[in-house]
């Protein structure tokens, strides 16, 4: 009967364990995903389905694509 307690805690702990570990991963992921740079190369811009729009003032910005309205250097 002891085993048995010890046991259920040894799973029960374990178990909350990886999903604390599985939260903070997922948690990194989103953020790690959701950082937009403050500006992109040509290449970038290009390379993920965008056009560089030349006449916006001062700098150049990318239309269309992953990086839309972003700046391009």
């Amino acid at each position: 009967m002891r085993i048995r307690r010890i046991l259920a805690a040894v799973f029960a702990t374990a178990a909350l364990a990886g999903l604390g570990l599985t939260g903070t991963a997922t948690a990194a992921t989103v953020t790690a995903g959701s950082v937009t740079p403050a500006s992109v190369t040509p290449g970038e811009c290009t390379d993920n389905g965008g056009t560089i729009d030349r006449s916006t003032t001062p700098l150049p910005t990318c239309r269309g694509g992953m990086y839309d309205k972003q700046t391009v250097d």
